[in-house]
């Protein structure tokens, strides 16, 4: 609760909306409750109004304060089915099919973040992933100038000697399969401007291998020395301060007593607090394990990249853990221009509507 403590404090400042399209999930009731009761701002559910009201009185859940919106029967459906239309219409995407798509609560809340009816958006806890990130990688899409959307999750573990004060950045852990070496790139420097973000401090950024600086030969780690040399470059190109070193294996970048004997002149080595995994398996198993072995507080996953803030919480969950990424993904939206200076201001389909 140390860090997102902190990520509270800054939201009770500037309160954000966030949408919540799985209306009537409990856990979701609860962070949105809790949301709205630590003035953080409004919780926006999608879902039919009568059947989150039974929920709610259910599990004794006052909804003040809470905005309750059923998709199929809001009045701005037309616009924003036309709008999918336009957007899809290379795809072939006719009107009937837009709308029947703009019902549904994961395409009508992408598009309320698109249209800033919304500040963020998250969902995800009854949900595969791919069925969250279809509908806003269909409206969202990745910001301007940025080729790769991602993820990353934020850990918080016990240990104050990881990371920074317990504090874990890791990455790519819900979306890419098998990053390229440009993709790769791009992660770790999302990546890092979100830690920059979030905790304040440098980002010390290490890209993850089983090897360490050649200790073994194998084509995925000469992908991930390149990413390195990449990540550096644009780092420099885009005035991000941040230190990044790989390949290096996981202990060598968070014990210090290990990187002290492999990597001593290391910036990063002994010190990261942003790990990025050279794939989605090493990603997803790693964060998994820490999260549950550990004992860690998970938030995530934060998606990278977007137009808009958003996340995908895993099925896993609890209802603490939809609330910190509800936190998260509003303090993005403060500083949203900032992290993505070109991101259009533009409505979807704004020129073509």
């Amino acid at each position: 609760m140390r860090f997102i403590g902190t990520i509270i404090e800054k939201l009770q400042r500037h309160p954000k909306r966030i949408v919540f399209p799985q209306g009537t999930e409990p856990r979701v009731l609860q962070a949105s409750r809790q949301f709205y009761s630590l003035r953080l701002g409004a919780p926006i559910l999608l879902g039919d109004r009568t059947k989150v009201k039974e929920v709610a009185e259910a599990l004794n859940i006052s909804l003040e304060g809470i905005r309750i919106i059923n998709p199929a029967e809001s009045p701005d459906l037309d616009n924003f089915a036309h709008r999918l239309e336009v957007i899809r219409r290379g795809k072939g995407l006719k009107s009937l099919e837009a709308r029947e798509a703009m019902a549904q609560p994961n395409s009508f809340g992408a598009m309320m973040v698109a249209m800033h009816q919304a500040d963020g958006f998250v969902s995800g806890t009854s949900q595969s992933t791919g069925s969250v990130l279809r509908p806003l990688f269909q409206i969202i899409k990745v910001a301007p100038h940025t080729t790769t959307a991602s993820s990353c999750m934020v850990m918080e573990v016990e240990d104050s000697r990881f990371g920074e004060n317990g504090v874990l950045l890791m990455a790519d852990c819900g979306v890419l399969p098998d990053p390229t070496v440009d993709q790769l790139a791009d992660i770790a420097i999302s990546t890092a401007q979100l830690a920059r973000q979030l905790v304040g401090v440098r980002p010390r950024v290490a890209l993850l291998s089983f090897s360490t600086k050649g200790s073994a030969t194998h084509p995925s780690i000469g992908k991930v020395q390149a990413a390195t040399a990449l990540a550096e470059k644009k780092a420099h190109e885009t005035g991000l301060d941040a230190d990044f070193d790989g390949e290096l294996q996981v202990d060598a970048a968070l014990v210090p007593e290990i990187a002290a004997r492999k990597l001593p002149e290391s910036k990063v080595a002994g010190h990261a607090n942003v790990l990025v995994f050279p794939d989605l398996n090493s990603g997803n198993i790693a964060s998994k394990l820490v999260r549950h072995i550990a004992r860690a507080n998970a938030y995530g996953q934060i998606l990278l990249g977007l137009d808009r803030p958003a996340a995908d919480v895993s099925r896993g969950s609890n209802a603490h853990d939809v609330l910190g990424v509800a936190a998260i993904v509003g303090l993005q939206s403060l500083s949203y221009e900032e992290l993505l200076p070109e991101a259009a201001p533009k409505m979807p389909a704004e020129t073509a509507v």
